[in-house]
């Protein structure tokens, strides 16, 4: 029965990789666009699914990867997700400067805009958080504690984000992918596990 779910695990997540993707890539507003466009586009799907990704080996739900492993995956994939999400503002930026610094002060017309801003920041601000966490020597306890939460308010921001705008991700697929980041959201954080590993004596 086990290799049966683990089979049934990754090929749902190979569904949720490969849909997104395709019915971006094949959206009819790509047409006659620029290719800056084109990948900034691409880079904001492709980070929706890093931030999936990202949830599922945070809370050790993908079957075949030990806990060393998947935290190495972990340190990996965020950085991906960064780069991504980097990508995806420089090809807005190119694309639109005045828009994006009316993003950027939250000025935009465009409430989906402040919602993209917001889960940038609180995704860099984890990023970092993670990367510096030994320099800065916080305890392992509040380093969770603040990680989680920045993480939280990273993928509540991005969901909106995605569901606000009218990008290449078809309305369907978008909302699967956006409900599925949701639900891996609400299990790591609530996971018995999780909540186990932060009561621990010293943590």
């Amino acid at each position: 029965m086990r290799p049966l779910r683990a089979i049934l695990i990754w090929a749902a997540l190979a569904a949720a990789i490969t849909i997104p993707l395709a019915v971006a890539v094949t959206s009819p507003l790509l047409q006659w666009r620029q290719p800056v466009y084109v990948a900034g586009g691409a880079a904001g799907v492709i980070a929706m699914i890093l931030v999936l990704a990202q949830l599922l080996l945070a809370g050790g739900y993908l079957p075949g990867l030990s806990a060393q492993r998947g935290r190495r995956v972990h340190r990996w994939t965020g950085f991906a997700l960064v780069v991504a999400v980097g990508v995806h503002v420089a090809g807005l930026w190119l694309t639109s400067p005045p828009d994006m610094i009316d993003a950027l002060l939250f000025v935009s017309p465009t409430p989906s805009s402040a919602w993209g801003v917001i889960a940038m920041w609180a995704l860099l601000a984890a990023a970092l958080l993670a990367a510096f966490r030994h320099r800065l020597r916080i305890r392992p306890r509040t380093w969770r504690l603040g990680h989680t939460a920045l993480a939280v308010v990273a993928v509540t921001g991005s969901v909106v984000h995605a569901l606000l705008i009218e990008g290449t991700m078809g309305t369907l697929s978008k909302a699967l992918l956006c409900i599925l980041v949701i639900a891996a959201t609400v299990k790591v954080v609530f996971d018995l596990r999780a909540w186990r590993l932060l009561s621990r004596p010293g943590a």
